[in-house]
Formats: C-alpha cells, structure tokens, sequence
C-alpha cells in the first residue's frame, strides 16, 4: 500500500440492533407513583377487574385498624402483604375482591376527645352523651379520610370508595343484632367478677388491650393469726394462737380479704423467732407458719437473726384452721373485719416466692375469685370505679390507689401504716416486676370486682348450628383443627391454647362511644332469677329498625326506653342498660355485615382469608372466632395468615423515645413506595422483621438490578412482532429451550408461592432468576446475537424467548412491584385503557419443561466457570483487555460433556472469539478450579483481525463485501 493512500474505517454502529427504549433507568419513583394511582382511579381498574365473568371469588376480610393517627410502619407492612394476596390471586385467576374497613367505636378514639376535653378544661361527664358521641363520629370520620390516602399511596388497591366502618348504621344496627343473637340462645348473663379495669379510663379492658411492663410495688409480709385450731380428732391444737404469713405485692386488697390459700402438696413448718432486735416488728417468741422451702427468705425479709424450726404441720391440720382479719378489732374499724378468714386448699399456690400462703381477696383476683366461687366467700364491693376506696369503708374511705394519670396515691401506704400499727407487718420492700397495664393509657391496671357482661362459652348454644360443637369453646376448638388453615402452622397453636384455657368472654364497657348493649332487665329482679333479661323478638326488631335508620344513638335519646318497650311493657319495670360492647366485639362481627351482607361479600360469609399480625390471635382472630362460633356456629375464614412485628435495624423495638422509628410516609419521600413494598417481598414477614436506612439501601439496589433487567427486554423487543415469533421450542437452540424450561419450572413455584403466601419465596425465585440466570447468564451471552446478527432463527429465537420472559415476569411481579411493572408494561403497550393489573399470570404449557436442557446447561456452566475464571486471571494479569480477545482450549476429560459442549456454541456462552473442545489429556499448566472436577483451561490468544462490528477476533475478518467485518456481520450488513 502506498504510502499516500488514506481509507477511512468505516463506522458500523449505526448498523447494530442496539437496545431501543425510553424507559429510565432513574425510577424517580416519588414523583412519579402517584400520577399511576390517579391512572387507575381514573380507568376504573378495581371496578373493571369485578366485570370479569366465569370466576371465583377470593375474598380476604380486612381486619380493620382504628381511625385515630397517622400509619406507622406496622399498618404499611399489613396492608401491603394484604395487597399482594389480593394482586396474586386476582392474576391467578380468582375474581380477588377486598373491601377496607375502620374501627370507629371504642376508647382509641373516645380517649383522644377526653384529652381534647382536658386540654380545655372541660368534664367528659358534663357533656351530653350523644353530643359527646358525635364528636366521637367525626374524630373518627377525619383519620378515616387521612388514612384512606396513606393507603392507596402504597398502591393498595381495593374498594376505597365503598369502604366499611363499624360506625356506619348499618354496621352499627349489624352489630346490635349478633349481640342480641346471644341474648336470645341464652348465652348472654350478668355476672360479678374481678376484672382487668383500669382507673385511668375508668373501664374493664379486655385481655387484648393489656401489655405487660415493669413496675416497682410494695411489698409487704402480714401475720393472720389462727383463731380456731383442732387435730382430727376434734382435739384443741396447740397451733391455736400463731401466725399465718402471707406475702402480696398489692397491700391495697388487704381489706377485701376473705381467706388465706395453701397447697397440700408443699411442706410447711412451725418456726420461733429466738433472735431479733428489739425494736423489730418480728419479735423474739413470735411463732409462724411458713413453706419451709421460703422461711430463711421470710426471716432474712424480716431482719430477724436468729429462728428454729419446731414442728411439721400437715395439710390437714391447716384446712381446719380459722384465722382472724390482721383488722380484726382495729381501732375505727367498727367491726368491719370482725369475721373469721378460713384457710382453704388451692393448686395456683407455690413456693417459688412469698411465704407458702397467699393472701385471698376473691374481688380482685383470677384465681382468688375462683376459689371463693368454690368456698362460698363473700365478694366485697370496697374500690370503686376511680381506683377509689367506697367512702363508707372504716379507716380508708376515700383513699385512692391512683391517680388519673396513674401514679400512685395513698391507698397502699395507709393500709401498711394500719397494718404497722395493729402490729399485722413483720416486714416490707418494694419489688420490680412485670405488671398489667392499659395500652392506650400506659397507666397500670388493677383487678377489680364489677358488674359485667358475660358471654358464656361453655354453655350450650340454643341456636341448633351443632356441626362444629355445641357450646362457643367447643366450636372454636373444632374450627381450628377441623376448618383453617394456618399460615404458619404455629398460629393454630396459640390461638387453641388461648382458647382452650381462656374463661368467659367479658362483653360490656363501661364507657360512651360504642354499640350499646341493645337489651333491658327486670327492676325487681336478680341475674339469676328466670325473667331478668327481656327477651322479645319485637322489642329487638324495633331497636334494629331504629339503629339501621338513625344510627345507634337512638338508644340514648329521650324516650328510647318506652319508644322501644312500645305499649307491650311497663317502662318503669325494666331498667335499660347504657354499658357499650367491647370493641373487639365489634371488629368480631364485621364478617356479619361486610363478608354475609355486601354484593360484593361471600355467598357463606366466610372469609377465604384473614391476614394480620400475631398479636391478633388474642385479639381480632380470637374475637372473630368466639364471636362467630356464638351466632354463626363455626369460624368465618378459612385461612389465617399471621406476620410478626417490625423492629429497627439492630432488633429493638420501635420507640419514639428512642428515636428509631421508621415512618412509612418518609420512606415513600425518599425511596417511593415501590421500595418499601419490595422490603415487604424480601423479608419472612411470618417472624419479626427489621427495616432501617442500611436495609432500604440493599432493597434499593436490588430494585436497580430488577429495573435493568426489564430495561434489557425492553430494548430488545422494541420493534418486536408476531411475525418475528418462532411458536415451537424444537426449532430453538439449547439454550433457549432450556430458558422456557426454567419458565415452566419458576410459573409453578411462582403460583404455589403465591398461593402459600409466600411472598419472600416467589420474589427471591424470581429475583434470582432475573439477576443470575438471565443478566448475569443468558442475557450476556445473547448480547452478541442480539446486536449483530440479522434476521437469523437464533436471534428470532432469543427475541422470542425474551417476549415470552416479558410477559411472564411483569406479571408475576406486579403484585409486588406494582407501580415499576406498570410503567414496564406501558413501555410496551400504551393507551388509556392498557394496565398489567388488568391481565393474569399467562398460562405457561407444561411441555416447555425440559430436564434434559436443564442438565445440559448446568454441566456446561460448571465448565464456563472454569472457563470464565482463567480468563480473569489473564485479564487482572493484563495480558487481555477483554474475553473476546481470547480462544482457549477446554480440555474435557467426560466424553458425555463433550457431546453436550459440541451441541452448543461454546465461543458464544464463554464470550470468546474462539474456543475449542479437547479430549486430550489436560496439560500440567492448565487452569483448573478445585469445585469443577474433570475440566482444565489452557490460554490462547485468538487468532485474526478484530471485526470493527461484532469486535470478535477472527480469521476471515477483511476477506468480505463489506470493509473490516467477519462472516456473519457481512452477512447482517447485506
């Protein structure tokens, strides 16, 4: 070539089939989400998803929250992995319905208007009651609207403008009925037990608004002294005139006293004091009886130095003794506690603490009350609803245990001076330890003796829906085992252990802004007396009638008593009950007005699924079941799904105190709700999860390589059509095939995963999938056919596949991702009606699966790793720059991988410019990889000219048509 002559390379670039989109690789995703969700509203998706006909209906009942605060990050992870059930199983096939619902009633909501009352000064008291509860309704209306919107921007999709709520009057007159149910099959009754009250809120609560905290109590060691002692034989015992030991951490129920319990199965033993000082309340010759496994603990209490043991005293000995009051003839107490305290035999009682014996106030304790129902002991009425002594009781009339705000008052401290001062103490502390208290409040609680409202669960249900048992426990029971499913199975078990040992259901609260309790009783009569609870059919349509057009409310107007009696009763005879339904009771009978009552419930009323977190199985899952088994016989869903609580990023729970909060609302500020949904995919939501900025960092990246995948395929097929598809996988490469097969194989894990629930499992397959065998895999090696080829069976192949990968993963992550699929699958198809949320998971035949590809393409990736980590060696060592520059020769020592290697274009799948196949024996120098037996890799440079088009290095570049090119791009270029 002279010297003088110039050619220009010529630029090929322009000639490949490079990717073609506008999809961003930026999500910008908090700008963006909330143009889709007005889309959907505007399109209707919800609504037109309902028109889809021949399908069948899968409902999840939402458990509702209540109206009353902004969500935190627990509602964001409930009400998504709700969302993905729905999305998932409305793709699979089943018209997927969900109806959100609020908790309007009860003392979230009625607890914020008295504070608003205190602020201001005002007495709740002195308001009207149905002016009060209008206020409730309206406090109630506006978090609804607030948390409406804080839903849907989480892409939750539902009917949002039809919601339920159980203030609505229909809900309201729904819930009054299930309530009379109970009063006409006679399981409702009136009874007087301790309950959990609290004196803050000055109402019972039930189990399930109880947490437990640290609390420091007095403690306090008091003499009873026995009055009465025989021997068997009817003999005086020589036992009469010692002291009884008892031990409490609740010196204020000292004077509800009734008896003193002990356990025949412990030893007991008469102990003197021989050492003490002088000035000790435990003086020198006191005898005591105490457990002989705590009295050294008693006496170290008491200060007292020295003490022998004299005697056993058996169980039979002591269940013949009489004690007397430690009040007993106390200066003021006018014969208050002159009565006789028996000692009575009881299995709750032990030796891990205290003294052997246990103090036995039966108002204001679950196993003291037990056992005076048994003894017969008389129930007192001394702490009224304050927290306050009954103003009539000697000595300590008006004390309080606490104040509004909860902190202690002088209750305790005036009955241990009394008890100090009638010389009953012998000793007294204080103790730390785990104390019930109200979890709205915070304040703690005490056990207290009122007049309540009783379901009986183990009493027969005269309703005849016997299938499942005849009395509320035993269908509960039955249900569990014979009805649901459990999801995790360890649900079951706690929600039947909670059942199996849980006593009558507590309905009544003494409060103002809930369903009343819709019934009235006799004037002259007692709760046990046959005819005390009104029971007519017409009285109850009448309240119905009135709740269903006016809303519950009427039951406190003027006149509602005899407007309801109606000319049948004498108003003056019966009395009207104003306590108000435990609000649980409310949330436990949605499925009657939501599931039973809706066009768009169930045709049974039972629920496909209830999904919350796992402290709902002693509150909505527990109630919803006792509730149900009461008026409906049996369970009301049929899968309960549970997740665990969400924690920050080194396990603590959450606090705004601590400053570790996460608030849904900042997350979607800075991420965009997609990522927060994508947290919700990647965790076991079934145990505790964590969530914290280091974590949102790793689910954002994760999201970044999912969103370049689907970036990849859609550059590929942006001018794709069917007369590009090749329909059957026969006439496609190894590898293709075996990309259909790994289709087939991941549409029924992504089904079955779904169809469990397990949204951790569908996305880590998918995930995986798309980051390892496709990116990392097959869309690396398909690069090169992709971009150079021309029309070829390959490329039309590998076009195809990734058509049919589309389609398959938009969908399958739609339910988790559903505002990045959407803007995926717009990329592809625009228009105003198109949406992914409108189509299901395409079907995917069977026959795709191929175990034979599936074995090839494994054994042959087992060889392009050893092959891949030689070249990376020459790469680090710079003597390439790139795998195309390289033609290695794989020695094989498995005749079988060779066949499978010659099948398939090695060159293409290692991404070298050549590579050859060598049963030779491997060479000393050969790369080898320890984990990849049988395979050795030995270097070569390839050998030729680089192709300005492909950048492959071979022979027969330059020797074509056009300029500087191989084969096959000569080929492409025409």
């Amino acid at each position: 070539m002279c010297a003088e002559t110039t050619t220009e390379t010529p630029d090929y670039k322009a000639t490949l089939n490079l990717p073609k989109t506008d999809f961003p690789m930026r999500a910008g995703l908090p700008k963006r989400e909330p143009g889709w969700l007005h889309r959907w509203e505007d399109i209707g998706v919800y609504d037109r998803l309902r028109e889809k006909e021949g399908r069948k209906p899968f409902t999840l009942h939402d458990g509702p929250p209540y109206a009353n605060g902004h969500l935190h990050i627990g509602h964001a992870l409930n009400k998504t992995i709700k969302d993905m059930i729905v999305r998932s199983h409305q793709m699979m096939g089943f018209d997927a319905r969900y109806v959100p619902g609020w908790d309007c009633h009860g003392l979230p909501i009625e607890w914020k208007i008295e504070e608003q009352y205190r602020a201001k000064g005002k007495d709740k008291d002195e308001v009207d009651v149905v002016d009060f509860r209008r206020e409730c309704r309206a406090f109630a209306d506006e978090w609804v609207e607030i948390q409406r919107e804080e839903f849907k921007r989480l892409g939750v999709t539902g009917n949002w403008g039809d919601p339920y709520l159980t203030m609505a009057y229909h809900a309201e007159r729904v819930i009054a009925e299930e309530f009379m149910k109970l009063l006409m099959n006679g399981t409702l009754y009136q009874g007087s037990k301790p309950v959990m009250w609290s004196p803050v809120e000055k109402t019972a609560l039930a189990e399930a608004e109880v947490e437990y905290h640290d609390h420091q109590s007095h403690t306090i060691w008091v003499k009873f002294p026995v009055v009465r002692a025989v021997e068997a034989t009817g003999s005086r015992s020589e036992l009469l005139g010692v002291n009884v030991v008892i031990w409490t951490t609740t010196p204020w129920t000292i004077p509800s006293n009734r008896a003193v319990a002990f356990n025949p199965e412990l030893s007991y033993g008469l102990y003197e004091v021989t050492e003490a000082p002088e000035e000790n309340w435990a003086k020198v010759g006191e005898q005591f009886l105490l457990s002989d496994r705590l009295a050294e603990e008693v006496f170290n209490a008491a200060r007292v130095d020295g003490f022998k043991r004299l005697r056993d005293v058996s169980a039979s000995q002591l269940d013949l003794m009489i004690c007397a009051h430690p009040f007993r003839g106390i200066e003021g107490g006018e014969g208050e506690w002159d009565y006789d305290v028996p000692m009575l035999p009881g299995d709750h009682v032990t030796d891990d603490a205290g003294t052997g014996f246990v103090h036995t106030a039966p108002s204001h304790g679950a196993d003291d009350f037990v056992l005076g129902v048994k003894h017969g002991l008389q129930m007192t009425h001394n702490v009224v609803e304050d927290g306050s002594f009954r103003k009539s009781l000697p000595l300590f009339g008006g004390a309080r245990i606490m104040d509004h705000k909860g902190k202690e008052k002088d209750a305790n401290k005036r009955v241990i001076d009394a008890l100090a001062a009638s010389g009953a103490l012998i000793a007294r502390g204080r103790v730390k330890h785990s104390y019930p208290h109200s979890w709205r409040s915070k304040a703690p609680l005490i056990f207290r003796n009122t007049p309540q409202w009783f379901a009986a669960i183990d009493k027969t249900v005269g309703d005849g829906q016997d299938q499942m048992g005849t009395t509320i426990r035993s269908r509960a029971l039955n249900s569990i085992d014979q009805l649901v499913k459990w999801w995790p199975q360890t649900g079951r078990n706690r929600l039947y252990s909670m059942i199996e040992a849980r006593p009558d259901w507590v309905l009544s609260r003494q409060r103002a802004w809930g369903v009343p309790l819709t019934c009235f009783t006799r004037k002259d009569a007692l709760p046990t007396d046959e005819g005390f609870l009104l029971r007519d059919d017409k009285v109850n349509a009448r309240i119905l009638e009135a709740f269903e057009a006016e809303g519950a409310d009427t039951w406190y107007a003027d006149g509602a008593k005899q407007r309801f009696l109606g000319d049948d009763y004498n108003a003056d005879e019966w009395e009207q009950v104003f306590d108000v339904l435990d609000v649980w009771f409310d949330s436990g009978s949605t499925h009657a007005f939501v599931l039973r009552d809706r066009e768009d419930g169930t045709e049974d009323g039972i629920a496909d699924v209830y999904m919350e977190g796992t402290d709902q199985h002693r509150g909505w899952f527990h109630s919803s079941m006792l509730q149900a088994c009461g008026t409906l016989g049996r369970a009301p869903y049929r899968n309960v799904v549970t997740h665990g609580f969400t924690l920050d990023e080194k396990g603590n729970k959450m606090s705004k105190s601590l400053g570790n909060t996460i608030v849904p609302g900042q997350v979607i500020k800075q991420y965009g709700a997609d990522i927060l949904r994508l947290w919700v995919a990647q965790t076991d939501y079934t145990a505790d999860q964590r969530i914290g900025p280091e974590i949102l960092k790793g689910v954002a990246d994760s999201y970044r390589r999912l969103r370049n995948t689907m970036r990849f395929m859609l550059g590929s097929l942006s001018d794709f059509t069917e007369g590009d598809r090749i329909e059957d996988p026969a006439e496609m490469p190894p590898l293709e095939q075996w990309v259909l097969s790994r289709m087939a194989d991941l549409d029924t894990q992504v089904r079955d995963g779904y169809a469990r629930f397990d949204f951790q499992g569908v996305f880590s397959a998918v995930f995986n999938f798309a980051t390892v065998d496709l990116s990392a895999f097959y869309f690396d090696i398909r690069k090169d056919v992709l971009y150079c080829d021309g029309d070829t069976e390959r490329r039309r192949a590998a076009r195809t596949v990734l058509d049919l990968l589309f389609q398959r993963l938009t969908t399958w992550l739609a339910p988790i991702l559903v505002f990045t699929m959407e803007e995926v699958w717009l990329e592809r198809y625009p228009g105003d009606k198109s949406s992914v949320h409108l189509v299901d998971f395409p079907e995917t035949p069977a026959k795709w699966r191929n175990l034979e590809s599936e074995e090839t393409v494994a054994k042959v990736r087992r060889v392009r790793r050893v092959v891949t980590a030689a070249l990376e060696i020459q790469r680090r060592d710079k003597v390439i720059g790139s795998s195309l520059e390289a033609a290695p020769v794989v020695h094989v020592e498995d005749a079988e991988t060779r066949k499978l290697l010659a099948m398939i274009d090695m060159d293409d799948l290692c991404i070298t410019s050549g590579l050859l196949v060598s049963a030779d024996p491997t060479p000393a120098e050969a790369f080898r990889l320890p984990e990849v037996e049988g395979v050795g890799v030995v270097f070569e440079m390839a050998e030729g000219e680089k192709c300005l088009r492909c950048w492959k290095i071979l022979p027969d570049v330059g020797r074509h048509k056009h300029s500087g090119v191989c084969g096959r791009c000569d080929g492409a270029l025409g």
